[in-house]
């Protein structure tokens, strides 16, 4: 039985990496500064990543006044197993893939 594995692009293994060096929760906001993806290429990768399980996601309970409450992000169990894996297997030449393991399989 073959395990299924994803390819992980430079930009994923960018942002599991600096969540797993994040403690808590962080804002898509800081989360393009630690790894300087743009918005159109980030949320959308956010969104994956959670529905994968890979990154747990909340909005902020208590918004300051007159601010719209933000989005949250951090990385799930599995999601941190996977970090450490792709951490670990960092591959020495750019453009080199990764394959990320699907929740459960790590």
């Amino acid at each position: 039985m073959s395990v299924r594995r994803r390819k992980s692009s430079r930009q994923t293994r960018a942002v599991l990496s600096a969540l797993r060096n994040q403690p808590g929760w962080s804002y898509g906001y800081d989360i393009s500064r630690m790894t300087g993806l743009k918005s159109g290429t980030l949320y959308p990768m956010l969104a994956r990543l959670a529905e994968r399980g890979l990154l747990e996601a909340a909005w902020e309970k208590e918004p300051p006044p007159g601010r719209p409450p933000r989005h949250l992000y951090r990385l799930s169990p599995a999601g941190g197993e996977v970090a450490a894996t792709v951490s670990a297997e960092s591959p020495t030449r750019p453009g080199t893939a990764w394959a990320v393991p699907l929740p459960g399989q790590v």
